[in-house]
């Protein structure tokens, strides 16, 4: 057995190891057991997106809550950042979130939030991986008597509803707004709709009949091009894509033209300045953020911290450092004022906040000058640190000095495939193509 926790929980195949109803158990009840409160009830909020391997993984995973005494609070289908805001609004002692994002629906996985609604230290992830893959805690179990109950929590939507809406300037409303919303068929089709609708939008549906199977296929934020087409068609003032779990969002403009996170980041962070409501003078990406985001951000007298590919690291910096605004390129956007993780409908109700201010259409103020970035992924018959692979030190060093100040290159192994990624951004897109070809190619063939 491997181990269990990859870059965002646990994810895999659904009913194959490790998304197995035995290894969700074992973690429900490792879970219930190291959340304890020292009085009072244990209660652990179990959430999920809307694959047909839910209903499998949530039974199994309360089953194991119970039989260590705490009680399982179900919520059902809803967003990943809506379990984050719940666990901490009903005062619960750890939040669970049953979805593998952005994947096909024959992929499933495990989320877990802390009582602070923040996603757990790579500590906290190795005592539960210890006890579910040592069964470490397999002799403890609760008297008959102190068996825990499970229940189904009715109003979680409509509280989750309110929380956004709040985020949203009281003063503005979205009447007048036309809006295409793709929620993937995943955890937002019932709540994100209302949203913005309760805000005053025409809102044109895509996504928003889920049966199981088709979470993430040919829609939302992997695949926006319905989005785009509709929006196009119908004469919308913006088109907004969410991934299956909806932490993520990438927007389309009126024009039909997409809007990623790094373009989002730059039109926030000039906002928020303007405001006087961005902490630190500076925003937190990943190693992934175009070189434009950076460039847009010094002109105004910002700077961009990064941080290793992941939206629990970028939350981590913005903590650790006190930095409100973070994010990544994929458009995980985190607002820590609102939230302690990404949240498409969050980010998406800035954006409109922005131009509803402003009084421009997306267009006009989403514009960013990016460098021309290119990503190869190199699959391996073997993986080791990139410092290890022969003569690739040598042969990036000489790119880096061709390419300057004008240009980065970023060599990383994937957390849960045999490949690399490489990633060559500069100004000269033949220029970096033939750089990323060379490096790929020196890669495979040390390691094929």
């Amino acid at each position: 057995m491997g181990k269990l926790f990859g870059t965002d929980g646990i994810r895999g195949k659904a009913n194959r190891w490790p998304m197995t109803p035995e290894i969700a158990l074992q973690v429900g009840r490792a879970v219930g057991y190291l959340f304890r409160n020292k009085k009072g009830r244990h209660r652990i909020l179990i959430g999920k997106d809307t694959r047909l391997s839910g209903y499998l993984l949530e039974n199994a995973m309360a089953s194991g809550i119970c039989s260590v005494g705490a009680e399982a609070l179900f919520v059902g289908p809803l967003p990943t950042p809506a379990i984050a805001f719940l666990t901490t609004n009903m005062r619960c002692d750890a939040g669970v979130v049953i979805s593998a994002s952005h994947n096909p629906y024959y992929d499933n996985g495990i989320k877990i939030f802390g009582r602070d609604g923040f996603k757990l230290s790579d500590k906290l992830e190795a005592e539960i991986e210890d006890m579910v893959l040592n069964e470490s805690i397999a002799s403890f179990r609760a008297e008959e008597a102190e068996i825990g109950r499970a229940y189904r929590l009715e109003d979680a939507p409509g509280r989750y509803i309110v929380h956004l809406k709040h985020t949203f300037p009281r003063e503005l409303t979205l009447e007048g707004f036309k809006i295409v919303l793709d929620c993937a068929h995943g955890a937002a089709y019932k709540v994100a709709p209302a949203v913005f609708e309760e805000l005053g939008a025409e809102v044109l549906k895509i996504g928003v009949s889920p049966n199981g199977l088709n979470i993430n296929s040919n829609c939302g934020a992997l695949y926006p091009e319905k989005t785009i087409e509709k929006v196009k068609s119908e004469g919308a003032d913006i088109g907004i894509a969410l991934d299956g779990d909806a932490d993520r969002v990438i927007i389309v403009d009126e024009k039909g033209q997409i809007v990623d996170g790094d373009q989002i980041l730059a039109l926030c962070a000039r906002q928020m300045q303007k405001e006087g409501r961005l902490k630190g003078g500076a925003v937190v990406a990943t190693v992934m953020s175009n070189m434009g985001l950076e460039k847009a951000l010094q002109e105004i007298g910002l700077r961009l911290i990064r941080t290793k590919v992941g939206d629990r690291f970028v939350v981590e910096k913005m903590c650790q450092e006190g930095y409100n605004l973070g994010g990544e390129q994929s458009g995980h956007i985190i607002f820590l004022d609102y939230a302690t993780t990404g949240d498409g409908i969050l980010a998406a109700l800035q954006v409109l906040a922005i131009m509803k201010k402003n009084e421009k259409p997306l267009s006009e103020l989403a514009h960013l000058e990016k460098f021309p970035q290119i990503l190869v992924n190199v699959n391996v018959k073997e993986k080791l640190p990139v410092s290890e692979i022969s003569g690739l030190k040598e042969l990036v060093s000489k790119f880096e000095k061709e390419l300057g100040n004008e240009g980065r290159i970023l060599i990383r192994p994937s957390g849960t495939e045999p490949k690399y990624r490489v990633m060559v951004e500069g100004k000269e897109d033949i220029k970096i193509r033939e750089i990323a070809t060379i490096i790929a190619e020196h890669i495979r063939k040390e390691l094929s």
